[in-house]
């Protein structure tokens, strides 16, 4: 009897392939014959393998119909749409911007589709059309032609890359503001996971899943203080805070507003007000987190078998270490080397390329040092991968 995907009450379950194959063999010899040379390198036997690959294929997609029925297994736009039923959606990437840069040139000059340049290369778009006025310079806002988090520091955006007649100088007064990348389908299901817990039995549980659920919220952090006193952080007593970074302030605001309970108040340097049906003003407060750069100083001392791939794997590891931390974590020294270590495992080769002699830490481009680089309530620590220095010796 043929082999086919079966559902009960303990999931799907699908045939091996070599089970398939087998199977097929059984069945073309019960009609031509046992005497049949069926294996791999005749014929039949490779058409059959043909055949049991094209159901074993039509198997697993059974399987991946069957779980995008469930947020806990579904990928992709399988979860894209599963998640909707919780009242969500996935955030797609966005762009970094610089929000103050300066544009220097000689007065009526106009400058259509303009490009300005950072020190590291990447490319800054300019307002479709951009006219200086009399007194010779006027700042607009640049979005990243790339997706995703770009960093730029004030005075980093400063090479003119479409030049233009009459247009001198350009740079950025401040820091820009990061992207982000897609949602993947890992932080969708954390996120999901989250926002069912707006039904929660305690308030902060209940009004952090309310921002959770706000589109483009990439991190959330709520503290509460139900001392009179102000706590260690300076939350008033009888307060709540929340970090939150990404997802619209109206919104956020919105969110804190339905959920927090009656009489406590929220502590917070952006202030929004909100008003009931009844239209009653309640000014809700929150942060947005304070990023702090990171840098990272490490020397290394290098064996045979050292390339510039486990150099780049390290750079990747810590980016992406750092930058998953979490807003009011520190970022502690002696958690950095396993991520270091773990570049290594490169290959079959289990030797070992290289040791680490020095590791040391700034913050927001101070002095570096070997020590733990402590981040307050509402910091969130950043790490760009062009602020990792690596100084091999042998």
């Amino acid at each position: 009897m043929a082999l086919i995907s079966q559902i009960d009450e303990y999931g799907i379950h699908v045939p091996e392939y070599q089970a398939i194959v087998d199977d097929l063999k059984d069945e073309w010899r019960a009609i031509f014959g046992d005497d049949l040379y069926l294996e791999p390198d005749s014929q039949e036997g490779e058409m059959l393998e043909i055949f049991a690959l094209a159901k074993y294929d039509a198997a697993l997609s059974a399987v991946a119909a069957y779980q995008s029925f469930s947020a806990q297994t579904a990928q992709g736009m399988g979860l894209s749409r599963m998640v909707k039923i919780n009242g969500i959606r996935r955030s797609g990437a966005t762009r970094s911007y610089a929000p103050d840069l300066r544009i220097v040139g000689v007065a009526g000059t106009e400058i259509t589709g303009g490009i300005a340049e950072d020190v590291s290369g990447r490319k800054w778009n300019l307002p479709p059309v951009v006219v200086i006025p009399y007194e010779g310079e006027i700042t607009v806002t640049a979005t990243a032609q790339e997706f995703g988090s770009i960093r730029a520091q004030p005075g980093e955006i400063n090479r003119i890359a479409t030049p233009t007649r009459g247009w001198q100088t350009v740079e950025n007064l401040s820091a820009t503001i990061a992207g982000a990348a897609a949602e993947t389908d890992a932080e969708l299901r954390v996120r999901r996971e989250r926002s069912v817990a707006i039904s929660a039995q305690t308030v902060m549980e209940a009004i952090t899943a309310a921002i959770w659920n706000i589109n483009e919220v990439s991190r959330v952090r709520g503290y509460e203080n139900d001392k009179n006193i102000p706590d260690e952080d300076g939350i008033p007593g009888h307060h709540t805070a929340h970090v939150v970074d990404g997802g619209d302030i109206q919104e956020i605001a919105k969110a804190i507003h339905a959920k927090k309970a009656p009489g406590t108040g929220t502590y917070g340097d952006i202030v929004t007000p909100v008003y009931d049906k009844y239209d009653l003003r309640t000014d809700i407060r929150f942060f947005r987190p304070a990023t702090v750069d990171t840098g990272i100083y490490l020397v290394l001392r290098i064996k045979p078998g050292w390339s510039d791939v486990i150099a780049q794997q390290i750079i990747t590891n810590l980016t992406a270490f750092v930058n998953s931390i979490g807003i009011g974590n520190p970022v502690l020294l002696s958690r950095l080397y396993a991520p270091i270590s773990a570049a290594d495992i490169i290959g079959a080769s289990s030797n070992v390329h290289f040791d680490v002699e020095q590791l040391l830490l700034s913050r927001n481009g101070g002095a570096p040092a070997a020590a733990n680089i402590a981040i307050a309530f509402n910091e969130l620590a950043v790490l760009d991968s062009a602020d990792i220095s690596i100084l091999t010796i042998v």
